[in-house]
């Protein structure tokens, strides 16, 4: 929230400065996760996410069965069982839950880790070249169409005239898929 306030006063400080400076502004924005949909890296580190992905599952569903089995053991013999006995077997039982639920929680913060690790390279290409383009095509400012799925956009006159983000990907090289491009650049 304090990031959108931020940015709506940079915009309003940016709008209220003379007519003079407006002479100089020239603003574009980016629409990152098109840019990034349309990399061919993008295909490659979803396919690392899943099979990292199903690497974890396959460790947690292992340690869930061993704790099914474990559970039907114990009802299959709890009638049978001293009362210290069940005791000890439900503590271990108890447990063995817990430390699922702990593998599952951690299982989670380290894909968000993998995927981080593997899209910082990227993003920081987005950035290089993003840069590129500001300063080959005169912009003095380039915003993000989006953090986090929330635009940050509250209105652009001619909206396909400062999306820069096929120039960015051309930049990298790329070439803009048609049915998925924002505009004509």
């Amino acid at each position: 929230m304090k990031l959108k306030t931020l940015f709506v006063s940079a915009v309003l400080m940016l709008f209220t400065l003379g007519v003079q400076a407006q002479d100089n502004l020239k603003i574009g924005y980016v629409d990152t996760e098109y840019i990034l949909t349309q990399m061919p890296e993008a295909k490659q580190i979803q396919s690392e996410l899943q099979a990292y992905q199903r690497q974890l599952m396959n460790k947690i569903n292992a340690t869930m069965q061993g704790f099914q089995q474990q559970y039907q053991e114990y009802q299959q013999g709890a009638a049978t069982m001293t009362e210290q006995a069940r005791q000890e077997k439900e503590q271990e039982l108890q447990g063995l839950q817990q430390q699922i639920q702990q593998d599952q929680q951690d299982a989670q913060l380290s894909l968000q880790r993998k995927e981080a690790e593997l899209l910082d390279p990227v993003y920081k290409k987005i950035q290089s070249n993003i840069d590129k383009v500001a300063e080959q095509n005169g912009y003095t400012h380039i915003f993000s169409s989006n953090i986090a799925g929330n635009p940050i956009l509250l209105y652009v006159k001619n909206q396909e005239d400062n999306d820069v983000s096929d120039k960015v990907l051309e930049a990298m090289g790329i070439t803009p898929t048609p049915s998925n491009s924002q505009g004509s650049n």
